[in-house]
């Protein structure tokens, strides 16, 4: 079974968000989700100062198995990506929650996070599709 941090929320297309208590939040791939791709081998991160909006496609990780396009939960500017996973894309399935995030972003309307999915209802749908 997947781990599911309570302190994250969630899209119901398995992306994390970490709220950063300062008007931003970090974006990754849950650990499902990185479950369902196999091994990671490229994540095309999206380029800084973009503007996305909800549901938007903002990166992509490809796997041995297939390539899934990754979209933003949220609306607002990348204002930082992860370097780190240029050479080291398999980061997403060893640390999903941690080392594997994608990108941070700068909230365009906060209010925003509360129309994800808190832990709890996140795990529903993840026993929904086992």
């Amino acid at each position: 079974m997947s781990t599911i941090p309570e302190n994250l929320r969630f899209a119901k297309s398995h992306e994390w968000v970490l709220d950063n208590g300062d008007g931003t939040v970090t974006l990754g791939v849950s650990d499902h989700a990185q479950e369902l791709l196999g091994d990671v081998v490229f994540v095309e991160l999206p380029e800084l100062e973009r503007v996305l909006e909800v549901g938007e496609e903002f990166s992509l990780v490809e796997s041995v198995k297939a390539a899934s396009d990754i979209y933003s939960p949220v609306a607002g500017e990348v204002i930082a990506v992860n370097d780190a996973l240029d050479d080291a894309p398999e980061t997403v399935n060893e640390d999903p929650y941690g080392d594997g995030w994608i990108a941070k972003i700068k909230l365009a309307d906060a209010s925003e996070l509360n129309d994800l999915l808190d832990a709890t209802a996140y795990a529903a749908i993840v026993a929904e599709s086992e």
